[in-house]
């Protein structure tokens, strides 16, 4: 209320001193006409007296309001009249006026046709509650239970069958690490000999100081002065890459960095998406031909930079390029960015080649309309389902 009680006072300013007038009751009875116009009354007549003040404002066309049916029209109308004033009362030309895009809101579109059923007759996308099978020689795996005979589905999730197990996975859930994983996490906290790391799992996971390769890649044993100088190799906020070493009894994952292609990691963009999303594949890290490199974490933290010239780094990872990124890669990675949002939108698995043929599919549009459904919707349509039917979501095997 005090943000637009302000605007509406230095609205009502700017109108009175553009008419030559400073009367504080002249401003009174200007923010009073302002705030008829951005009521929206239930009474016909105030309604009809309020649009035919409304229409005054040529910020949008009149036939996004013929189209709008009741409070939709409105609410367009008092949209218009917020713009006008506004752009009033800083004093830009009428001529001038930048054009404003308003959205308003609307049902989301169902995605039901993106996931297949399997040739079986079972479904592979369930929900909780859902019957599985009713075949008593299945073992039950995670997110299913045993009710009246049948394998009963207790989490909604895509069904994974590995020969007698059944299990289903979430389509929304914390990481849940295995030995082998490529994960991409932010230091939280340094403690003794360790590191906490946010790997987007249940709980932090841990990265020793015996895990990781000391600068230039030298091999000796930890000393004390490497426990003291722990804050000068990684600190809080630092983005690393790594893969899970070890999974504890409580599911927490402990990390590991011997090797220079995992360490700390320099610009970029961080994505953060579903786990299930990921496909995982025998290497999570794909230099794409549009100029930009990719590390697809398994734990849904994917991370986005210009590719390197040099491929070797003799301070193992610890030095970060901070020189300025030029605007093409800039472009290419915000453009790699929304096209993975778009994905992510649409339920669809990520790996290099999905990435790609969006990223080819979105070459036509502007990076800023990306973000826009129809353009989503258009994008996704482009890809080619039929000859890549491991882009579903729900069709993936991990």
């Amino acid at each position: 209320m005090g943000i637009g009680n302000g605007l509406l006072s230095r609205t009502a300013a700017a109108f009175s001193t553009r008419r030559g007038s400073a009367n504080p009751k002249r401003n009174s009875l200007v923010r009073s006409e302002l705030k008829l116009r951005f009521s929206v009354s239930k009474h016909p007549c105030k309604r009809r007296a309020s649009l035919a003040n409304w229409r005054k404002g040529r910020v949008l066309s009149p036939s996004h309001s013929r189209d709008l049916p009741g409070i939709d029209m409105a609410a367009a109308e008092a949209a218009r009249t917020f713009c006008a004033c506004a752009m009033t009362a800083t004093g830009a030309p009428s001529d001038k006026m930048a054009a404003v895009e308003f959205r308003l809101p609307a049902a989301r579109k169902r995605l039901a046709s993106n996931f297949p059923h399997s040739s079986g007759g079972d479904r592979d996308l369930v929900a909780p509650g859902d019957t599985i099978t009713t075949d008593p020689g299945y073992m039950r795996g995670h997110g299913t239970y045993l009710g009246d005979e049948k394998l009963v589905a207790s989490v909604a999730g895509v069904v994974e069958r590995v020969n007698k197990l059944v299990c289903v996975k979430a389509l929304k859930a914390r990481y849940n690490g295995e030995v082998g994983d490529i994960v991409v996490g932010r230091i939280t906290e340094v403690q003794q000999k360790r590191w906490k790391v946010e790997t987007n799992s249940r709980l932090e996971s841990v990265l020793l100081l015996s895990s990781m390769n000391l600068p230039g890649g030298e091999l000796r044993r930890r000393s004390a002065e490497d426990e003291l100088a722990m804050r000068d190799f990684l600190q809080e906020g630092d983005l690393v890459s790594a893969e899970v070493q070890a999974v504890f009894s409580d599911g927490a994952v402990s990390l590991h960095t011997r090797s220079l292609k995992y360490g700390k990691l320099g610009q970029g963009v961080l994505v953060q998406v579903s786990p299930s999303l990921v496909k995982r594949q025998k290497t999570h890290f794909h230099d794409l031909p549009c100029g930009a490199s990719i590390i697809l974490g398994n734990n849904g933290f994917i991370w986005i930079y210009p590719t390197p010239e040099q491929k070797e780094d003799e301070a193992g990872g610890f030095v970060a390029n901070l020189e300025p990124v030029p605007l093409p890669d800039r472009e290419v990675i915000s453009r790699l960015r929304n096209c993975i949002v778009a994905l992510v939108s649409q339920k669809m698995t990520l790996y290099d080649t999905s990435i790609l043929y969006c990223y080819e599919a979105s070459l036509p549009h502007q990076i800023k309309d990306l973000l826009k459904p129809e353009v989503v919707e258009e994008i996704v349509k482009g890809v080619n389902l039929l000859e890549i039917p491991e882009l579903r979501g729900s069709s993936s095997r991990r």
